[in-house]
């Protein structure tokens, strides 16, 4: 079962739309394997916004590729729920942010998430200020995020942003634990019984551990997005060059 996935996207309009047609040529190229090929879906693992330039356009092009019925699974990110925060009340805190930080903070990049929206200098002015401009992001972009997905199933494989609770069944885990969490799933070396496909903790490169493939290359620090072909519990990176197998190594 052939599945598509592409990493954290930060607001990076242009290497999305690079990582889409990387994956048009793959599904040009092994279009001889059945229909299957021609259905794949894409999964994308969340961070949509934030740091990048243009979180506006990322939603926009998200939301209307999937109104036109592309077969595009899109989850929400830990950045995403935190835009969604923000929306509804500028003073609030994501329970799992450090509370020494707000999204407006540099480090996190709400700043320029909303200044793609029209909203400039957002760090520097008052709070109250602010609120009275949020009615520049549309409400068909608010319900859109809102409504998406935390993780999705296929096959061999789990997507989903941050990784799992280990040891805890997929229906009794958690939404902060599916957008947040790092340890102790990235030290966990257990079969998780499927093959749990991330985000959300920068690496130099896509890397496949055996039992979880992490596809956070940085594109929120303007390095690489990845995008990857999944077989089972193959992947595979996709290239201007064609496939690049991921070959399993421990964590």
């Amino acid at each position: 079962m052939l599945s598509y996935a592409i990493g954290d996207i930060h607001g990076q309009l242009e290497m999305l739309e690079t990582a889409h047609a990387l994956i048009e040529a793959d599904r040009a190229a092994h279009g001889s394997a059945g229909p299957e090929a021609l259905k794949a879906p894409i999964i994308h693992v969340g961070d949509l916004v934030d740091r990048g330039p243009d979180s506006a356009g990322v939603i926009d092009y998200l939301m209307t590729g999937q109104e036109r019925g592309e077969p595009w699974i899109v989850l929400r990110g830990n950045h995403d729920r935190m835009f969604l925060g923000f929306l509804k009340d500028p003073t609030s805190q994501d329970p799992l942010l450090n509370p020494n930080l707000t999204w407006l903070n540099s480090r996190l990049g709400g700043e320029a998430t909303l200044q793609s929206y029209g909203i400039a200098d957002a760090s520097s002015r008052p709070l109250e200020e602010i609120r009275k401009e949020l009615g520049a992001v549309p409400q068909a972009h608010r319900d859109w995020l809102a409504s998406q997905p935390a993780w999705h199933s296929r096959g061999e494989a789990l997507f989903v942003h941050a990784g799992i609770r280990p040891g805890v069944a997929l229906e009794d885990q958690v939404e902060d634990d599916l957008l947040w969490i790092r340890e102790p799933f990235l030290s966990d070396p257990r079969d998780h019984g499927v093959l749990v496909v991330h985000g959300h903790t920068k690496i130099d490169h896509a890397t496949h551990y055996g039992n979880r493939l992490n596809l956070d290359s940085g594109a929120g620090y303007f390095q690489p997005l990845t995008a990857v072909a999944i077989e089972g519990r193959s992947a595979w990176h996709l290239t201007p060059d064609g496939r690049v197998p991921l070959t399993p190594t421990r964590s």
